[in-house]
């Protein structure tokens, strides 16, 4: 497993109740795995588009 670095941020209430109910549920075992899907899922859309515009084919795409 890849180092693990330790951010901070701040986010509404709604949403950490939001999470919080998505692990009591068993759907993520934790809030910090919901944050780095999050995080993924975000980075392969706008990496697609950024890389969609310049007409290339994205490498992760390859994996």
């Amino acid at each position: 497993m890849a180092k693990m670095r330790i951010i901070s941020v701040q986010l509404p209430q709604g949403l950490v109740n939001a999470m919080d109910q998505l692990v009591r549920r068993g759907v993520y075992p934790s809030r910090s795995e919901i944050i780095r899907e999050a995080i993924r899922e975000l980075l392969k859309r706008e990496l697609y588009q950024l890389e969609t515009e310049e007409r290339s084919t994205p490498e992760y795409i390859l994996k």
